[in-house]
């Protein structure tokens, strides 16, 4: 019947439509992906040693923005070798050089030496560095194309386990007392034009001393009021907390203040004063236990 043709008909264009659909999206697809490589742009590694800065070539990208374990491509120098490889390298003439470029990269700066090397070794590669504020300003300044994230860092520890084997300059030798050199270098750099910790240990050392004198006040003056109640008159004839301290420490009771030389304590007049009080003092008798409580109180006044 016409009815079964057509419908027979009908399914057959369905089927060949959606056909040619799914063949029009597979192609459209493979158009993206084409694309896609033939934009991607190729990554350059720049690593700072003490000897002086490295750009190395990485040779798979996927590798370093898909893999999360990275340290297992640097186990030997073959497997790092076939992960990157050494572009240029720029060495450092002597320590002051090395020295300058180390502490412009620990402040973030771009230097004039970094500056040049990136504009003669640099050309539209993605640029992968450690410190994602220089990758901002080697942005600005240079209009490179930066990358710095958590691959970045492993790739950048992989590449100085395997440094030696990198680059042929120092093959078979060791860089660690020259690193452990230049760190010695700039600790004393930072030490030295550093006004603001200067300063923060000034202010630390006045409050160090200002909470001293309170202490010692504190001190003193409970010494001075517990003494007080046996000898009252000592307190106008010693003015000074520290000498009071030592009398009452070296006198104990008043009734001793007769037979007790202050001379190495007290000027002679003072002395005098001090004995002719005694005598004729209006304080009160003082028990063992509170003489002893009170030559505590003196030795704290006089370590203080």
């Amino acid at each position: 019947p016409r009815s079964v043709v057509r419908r027979q008909h009908h399914k057959r264009h369905c089927t060949c439509t959606k056909e040619a659909k799914h063949e029009r999206r597979f192609e459209a697809r493979i158009g993206v992906v084409g694309s896609v490589h033939a934009d991607r742009i190729d990554m350059l590694l720049l690593f700072e040693t003490a000897a002086g800065f490295g750009l190395f070539k990485v040779l798979d990208e996927g590798k370093v923005r898909e893999e999360k374990d990275l340290g297992k491509y640097f186990s030997t120098s073959d497997g790092a070798n076939k992960l990157v490889k050494l572009k240029a390298f720029s060495k450092f003439d002597n320590t002051t050089d090395a020295l300058a470029a180390a502490t412009a990269l620990v402040d973030s700066k771009l230097s004039k030496g970094l500056k040049k090397f990136l504009k003669k070794n640099v050309g539209e590669e993605t640029l992968a560095l450690a410190d994602s504020k220089l990758g901002s300003i080697v942005k600005d300044k240079l209009g490179i194309d930066c990358i710095a994230n958590g691959s970045v860092l492993e790739l950048a520890r992989g590449v100085r386990s395997q440094l030696s084997a990198l680059v042929s300059e120092f093959s078979g030798q060791d860089l660690s007392p020259m690193s452990l050199g230049l760190a010695h270098s700039l600790s004393r750099y930072k030490l030295k034009f550093s006004p603001e910790k200067v300063d923060t240990m000034i202010i630390q050392a006045i409050g160090l001393l200002d909470d001293l004198d309170k202490e010692l006040n504190t001190y003193a003056m409970r010494a001075r009021e517990w003494y007080g109640w046996h000898f009252p008159e000592m307190s106008k004839i010693v003015t000074d907390n520290v000498d009071y301290a030592k009398t009452v420490k070296l006198m104990g009771t008043r009734e001793c203040a007769a037979k007790t030389d202050f001379s190495d304590i007290l000027p002679e007049e003072v002395e005098t004063e001090l004995k002719d009080a005694s005598i004729i003092s209006m304080g009160t008798e003082i028990n063992e236990m509170d003489m002893l409580n009170i030559i505590q109180l003196c030795d704290q006044v006089i370590s203080l």
